[in-house]
């Protein structure tokens, strides 16, 4: 928003705007912030900025857990959701050595800068472009609760089926009929239109929104293209807006990839494509849908290291209860065509050069967007790298249901991780297209694992209530 602090204060001043509120990243993807009256707000911030602990973020405490904050003024926005005035901002971390400050490796933005750098330094493309899919659930009450004498889930949406005998309005919508579906029955256009108005004003442009599948207020945002460091920030506030949103209505809203069983969950399928001297590097008119073999090699890598991506792109035992058959979410490895079954996906609308690319459907909104999407490019880069052709490797492409291959057919294709514990010991075992370059360190992977397996196996410890609908009475 703001070239110069100059500029920031100038426009702070004719705004009435009387805090500065800072937001920083932790390890699993949420925002912290720190707030300073705008009196404090001053040159010596920008050069020596802010100091804080990082050891309570998650990150790995290899160096002193001092760490500094350098806000970015061109990622300045009015703070929607603050009762005084304010301006928000995100920036860099960084950590201190005895000749000043360089950038804290762990820190997700800046893992997301040096992938970009790394694919820019071997040549492959000066821009990687990225669009996501942000599916969510708006409800109208969520309580929950994991004690040793109670565990305990309640959701409702005054649009779910089951509600039809309880509202009395007759617009309740039928099991996974929501897709698209218009008014009176869409009850959650009003709070899309005020969010996307919210995120437009902010610069996170929105291609549209609708409703989705599942009944019980299933949505879709899907965004504009975006470099990949500036798509990480808008997802960041994507998802900020849409949750601090729904709470001012009175309701609340989930990126939890299945929080209903039985309905369709909330995938963030990733649409990707790498310009080079502003030229399309995807688009082939003679190849596979029109996709260049630099594409077909960037699907590869992908795909060779989808087991080990899932450690990131899907970093919740909750991610796969998603990851099943029968509910338009991807299992197999494999590439097609216009095909929601392959966990890559051509689409087959996008046929114009400058267009051409595909999305990634596996990954969901409960990674951190700056781990994942520089994740994504890094195998990419290794497919390019290393020519990895995905279809001499046997992945496709699978123009057909793969929900529906026999047994037998079942055998030759290769499957993503079905639990936590699996993706990450997939990652454990195959990381090193990660650390190239030293992009992701050694030591953030190690963490990231540790934290998540620990994660994993107290979630694991929690008797679930099917269990006792199955049990209780042997």
């Amino acid at each position: 928003m703001f070239k110069t602090l100059e500029e920031t204060l100038n426009y702070c001043n004719e705004h009435g705007i009387k805090m500065v509120d800072f937001k920083m990243i932790d390890l699993n993807g949420r925002w912290r912030h720190l707030t300073l009256p705008i009196e404090r707000f001053t040159e010596k911030t920008m050069k020596w900025g802010l100091g804080f602990d990082g050891s309570n973020y998650g990150y790995a405490p290899i160096e002193k857990s001092d760490m500094v904050f350098i806000p970015d003024l061109t990622s300045a926005v009015e703070e929607p959701f603050a009762e005084m005035p304010t301006l928000s901002m995100i920036g860099d971390v960084c950590s201190i050595t005895d000749d000043g400050f360089k950038p804290f490796d762990q820190y997700p933005r800046n893992v997301a800068k040096a992938a970009v750098k790394y694919m820019q330094d071997n040549g492959i493309a000066d821009t990687i472009l990225m669009g996501p899919e942000f599916e969510l659930f708006i409800l109208d009450y969520v309580a929950f609760q994991a004690d040793p004498q109670r565990i305990a889930l309640e959701i409702d949406s005054d649009c779910a089926e089951w509600n039809t005998p309880n509202i009395g309005d007759g617009y309740q919508i039928r099991h996974k009929g929501a897709y698209h579906i218009t008014s009176p029955h869409d009850n959650t256009f009003g709070i899309r239109n005020r969010i996307s108005v919210m995120l437009e004003e902010r610069g996170v442009p929105i291609k549209y929104h609708h409703t989705e599948v599942a009944g019980p207020g299933q949505i879709e945002f899907e965004l504009n293209f975006g470099d990949l460091v500036t798509m990480a920030d808008r997802s960041m506030l994507l998802k900020y807006v849409v949750k601090n949103q729904a709470k001012s209505e009175g309701l609340t809203a989930t990126f939890m990839p299945k929080p209903i069983y039985g309905e369709a969950g909330n995938g963030m399928h990733v649409h990707m494509m790498l310009r080079k001297n502003g030229e399309p590097v995807f688009y082939d008119p003679k190849g596979y849908s029109g996709l260049s073999q630099t594409a077909l090699y960037f699907i590869g890598g992908i795909l060779k290291h989808a087991a080990s991506l899932c450690g990131l792109t899907n970093p919740s035992t909750n991610s796969y209860k998603r990851l099943v058959p029968g509910y338009e979410a991807p299992t197999t490895i494999g590439f097609a065509t216009a095909n929601r079954s392959a966990v890559i996906r051509v689409p087959a609308y996008a046929k114009a050069p400058e267009e051409k690319r595909f999305e990634l459907r596996s990954i969901d909104a409960t990674c951190n967007p700056y781990y994942a999407y520089a994740a994504i490019l890094m195998a990419g880069i290794d497919g390019v790298k290393n020519k990895i052709d995905p279809v001499a490797a046997g992945w496709g492409p699978y123009d057909f249901n793969l929900y529906n291959l026999s047994e037998e057919e079942q055998k030759k294709i290769h499957f993503l991780p079905n639990s936590l514990p699996d993706a990450l010991a997939a990652l454990e075992s195959d990381h090193d297209y990660l650390t190239a370059g030293g992009v992701f360190p050694e030591h953030l992977l190690k963490i990231w694992k540790d934290n998540k397996l620990a994660e994993a196996k107290e979630i694991a410890a929690y008797p679930h209530p099917a269990e006792f609908k199955y049990y209780y009475d042997l």
